[in-house]
């Protein structure tokens, strides 16, 4: 069984796929968008940035 990692919105408590909720930008700056209430948390910061 191949399972997709989740990931749960901090306003709204859904969970939804990792890779339809995050977009990597070439800064290194990662952006959450959450479809179900709009939430949106921008530069997010990893382990490269």
């Amino acid at each position: 069984m191949n399972t997709k990692p989740s990931v749960i919105c901090p306003n709204c408590h859904e969970q939804q796929p990792l890779d339809e909720v995050l977009t990597a930008q070439s800064n290194q700056n990662v952006i959450y968008s959450c479809s179900n209430c709009n939430y949106h948390m921008r530069n997010i910061q990893t382990k490269k940035g």
